[in-house]
């Protein structure tokens, strides 16, 4: 967007005479807003909220924004603004053009006497305060129990800025898997809460999978009645004991339609959209179990507890059994009615194509439809299922597998396996939303495996904030914009959901509002601290994983091995032990060297300090396992 010359010339005018400045001013605290605005200017002094403020609101729109800013700050600050002529407070007016800023920017002033904040839209204004917001001390924040942070202070200071801004993308969004584990409409309600501070705009709700099925469909009792518990298990995904017969399903749970809505309005007064998936036509064991004729082998299954058994189970809807087509028409028909999304995402990924191969109801369907492969099946099939959709006034979006075979007319592809789904879509001019699973997926290893719960692949934080959604070559105006995933295989309660979010979703909700140029690591690593202060203050987990120790093994020529250590966040110091001490600030510095392993030692034991303080985890790790991972070709891990 090149709104910037434009804009800052009605900033200054908006602030024109309204700072007033002393002689020798006190330092200023450092601003560490969280994505980084558009154009930010720190001013002298700063706006005291007390009591006595007002709110005045000129513009039609923005009363709803507003209203959620009045209770937010009553709750937090134990002030409730009222509504005046806006002498000494708080000003929300329209922008004097129209045409600037679009409809989810702002351009905020904060002056020792008042606060001006100018939008288009009331999801501008909402954005805005949300930033305002970000200026409140930390001791302004409010715990999940709803409690304030005790012995706060009485006195706000809000530090007087200029600030215009506007989002690089539309879309902006993170996604929660509630199928592998189920989370309750309240955690799901705080997540919105969470991501809201941080401008994301889209919460895409993976609702079935072959772990469960949780959204209520009336016209199909047996979904919820059935497919959305499981028997319980506790220990590492993909090593539980299938179901035993006859065992009680205990596990789950499933969002009545009454619960969907109060969701959605609830999202909606936070500028939210929810986009659901039903994941199809394969992740569909919790649908096959419930009504067992859908699949090609219509036999008996269970919903999986998160086994991997020697035996592929059916998990993939029957494209051949017009059936199918039936039961799936009635839930995007009431999908359709519920959601006020746009979209509805089908899923379409990782289907295992071997049983549509050998049935007969498959094969009849190719020879109808005169389709060559299976590959076209699935194609045959998405194209259908837009059909559908669209006779629903919804549009169809999928993941990269939708590409197979052809892609349907209109269809709006999310790019997981990486960027070449999402660039062969766009080519073809479809719209995209990137999620590429190296730079988004939120449920990767976020440093140094050894001490973080188990999972597979690695996204650091330093990757999440260094991707850019647009490749070389495609069409900016195509790519939507983008999100991360969190899947929650290995994420079993709500806390865990925050550890895994934070922070690298606070790096993403930068990569998709705040301009490419104005990208700079060292400086939001810098904010990214500050803001943990609101999180420890608001109760929310995060990963500090950022502060922990890379290794590097390296052979070296007589086949001893050496080891380079490094940290993401700059500045920090690495000390080391090889005789099965716990490292300190005592212990031997490491100087950028390699180091090997004096003989007979086993095990490297690290920790990195910053100012004499540990701010990572000590880490342990063997003399073997970094051989291992030579062998395996990870020399970075």
């Amino acid at each position: 967007m090149q709104r910037l010359s434009a804009a800052l010339l009605i900033l200054a005018f908006l602030l024109s005479g309204d700072f007033s400045t002393k002689a020798n001013p006190a330092p200023e605290p450092s601003l560490h807003l969280i994505p980084q605005p558009v154009s930010v200017k720190q001013q002298s002094g700063v706006f005291n909220l007390d009591r006595s403020a007002e709110l005045s609101i000129e513009g039609a729109g923005f009363d709803q924004a507003s209203a959620w800013f009045v209770d937010q700050l009553a709750v937090r600050t134990g002030i409730r603004i009222r509504r005046g002529k806006g002498g000494k407070g708080i000003q929300i007016a329209m922008m004097s053009d129209r045409n600037m800023l679009g409809k989810e920017g702002y351009a905020l002033a904060v002056s020792p006497s008042r606060i001006v904040l100018r939008a288009n839209d009331g999801a501008g204004v909402f954005y805005g305060l949300q930033t305002l917001l970000q200026l409140l001390p930390p001791d302004f924040m409010t715990r999940p129990d709803g409690t304030v942070v005790p012995g706060r202070s009485s006195k706000i200071a809000i530090p007087c800025v200029e600030i215009m801004d506007y989002p690089r993308f539309g879309w902006r969004g993170l996604m929660l898997d509630v199928s592998r584990h189920f989370f309750t409409k309240e955690e799901v309600m705080r997540y919105i809460d969470e991501m809201v501070r941080y401008k994301y705009n889209t919460l895409h709700l993976h609702l079935s999978d072959d772990q469960g099925w949780r959204i209520e469909i009336k016209s199909l009792p047996q979904l919820t009645r059935h497919g959305a518990w499981r028997v319980s298990r506790t220990g590492r995904w993909g090593e539980f004991l299938p179901s035993l017969a006859g065992e009680p399903t205990p596990y789950g749970g499933y969002y009545t339609q009454d619960d969907m809505r109060e969701i959605i309005r609830y999202a909606q007064s936070r500028y939210v959209t929810i986009l659901p998936e039903i994941d199809v036509p394969a992740h569909s064991l919790a649908l096959i179990s419930s009504y067992n004729d859908l699949s090609c082998t219509q036999l008996p299954y269970s919903v999986n507890p998160g086994s991997r058994g020697p035996v592929r189970e059916d998990n993939a809807l029957c494209i051949g059994n017009d059936s199918v087509f039936l039961v799936l028409d009635k839930i995007f028909s009431e999908l359709a009615a519920l959601f006020p999304c746009e979209y509805m995402h089908i899923g379409g990924d990782e289907a295992y194509k071997g049983f549509w191969a050998t049935c007969p109801k498959c094969q009849r369907r190719m020879a109808d439809e005169h389709l060559k492969n299976v590959e076209e099946l699935q194609s045959y099939f998405v194209k259908r299922m837009e059909k559908m959709l669209n006779s629903k006034g919804k549009k169809l979006i999928g993941w990269d597998e939708i590409l197979e075979g052809g892609l349907a007319p209109e269809a709006t592809v999310m790019s997981w396996k990486g960027m070449s789904g999402g660039v062969t879509a766009a080519r073809m001019g479809h719209k995209v939303v990137m999620t590429p699973w190296d730079f988004t997926y939120l449920d990767l290893y976020q440093g140094e495996n050894t001490v973080e719960p188990p999972t597979y692949g690695m996204c650091r934080l330093r990757d999440s904030y260094n991707y850019d959604p647009v490749p070389d070559s495609v069409d900016e105006k195509l790519i939507l914009g983008g999100q991360g995933n969190l899947w929650t295989e290995s994420v079993p309660t709500f806390r865990q959901v925050e550890y895994m979010t934070w922070p690298r979703a606070l790096a993403l909700s930068e990569v998709y509002w705040s301009p490419r140029q104005a990208r700079n690591w060292d400086d939001f690593t810098r904010r990214m601290e500050e803001e943990f202060h609101y999180l420890d203050a608001a109760g929310v987990k995060y990963a500090r994983s950022s502060f922990n120790v890379i290794f590097s093994p390296k052979r070296t020529p007589d086949r001893d091995l050496t080891v380079d250590m490094t940290t993401e966040i700059s500045g920090l110091d690495i000390y080391y032990t090889f005789d099965d001490t716990n490292p300190d600030l005592y212990s031997t510095r490491y100087n950028g060297t390699p180091v090997r392993f004096p003989l007979g030692a086993a095990q490297l034991n690290v920790i990195t300090y910053r100012n004499g303080r540990p701010v990572g985890q000590q880490v342990n790790i063997r003399k073997d396992e970094l051989s291992r991972r030579i062998d395996q070709g990870r020399h970075v891990y």
